[in-house]
């Protein structure tokens, strides 16, 4: 295994391979939200297998808060939650920021959207200008620090790899919770 801390940008300067490789990892977890998210009740979305445990709502806004922030932050533009206006469409009682990093029981139960098609809607909106971004990516971009607090400082290629594996994990849990709800039907 190698130390990801120290990469800093595509090998050989094959920028064409590793915009291709983001697109497709983060395409996969775009292809498979909708698909996550059909069919399910608002209960469903909101159900908690225990009381500390994240529902399936709050992972998908939360994964695909994590993917709009820290997307933006590497491109240095707004995020798709304020332009889009989804700030304001998904009303939460969170600081408009907020990406659920650190968010206790309380503050994740506090979750009320109902929507999956919201959730969809903000994902897809999301993965497309993810898409963007990526695609606009030079050598220069991937290897410029984007953030400080870490020693080493985290360059823009490795904070991307961090969010696919972030956002990969969380559509897994995703993926999980789906089966217990469905098994709760009976």
């Amino acid at each position: 295994m190698t130390d990801s801390s120290s990469a800093v940008g595509p090998a050989d300067g094959d920028l064409t391979l590793a915009r291709a490789l983001l697109v497709d990892a983060f395409g996969r977890v775009a292809e498979a939200i909708p698909g996550l998210l059909d069919g399910l009740r608002p209960d469903e979305l909101l159900w908690r297998p225990d009381p500390d445990a994240n529902s399936i709502g709050w992972l998908v806004w939360h994964l695909t808060r994590v993917q709009d922030d820290h997307l933006a932050g590497v491109a240095e533009t707004e995020q798709v939650w304020a332009t889009g206006g989804f700030a304001d469409k998904f009303n939460l009682p969170y600081a408009a920021r907020s990406i659920g990093f650190g968010q206790s029981s309380r503050e994740v139960g506090a979750f009320s959207v109902t929507d999956g098609s919201l959730l969809a809607a903000y994902h897809a909106a999301v993965h497309a200008e993810t898409v963007r971004i990526v695609e606009g990516l030079t050598e220069a971009d991937f290897a410029r620090i984007v953030d400080r607090r870490w020693d080493p400082p985290v360059t823009a290629a490795v904070r991307l790899v961090s969010v696919v594996n972030d956002i990969t994990q969380h559509a897994g849990q995703v993926a999980y919770l789906r089966g217990l709800a469905e098994r709760r039907r009976g």
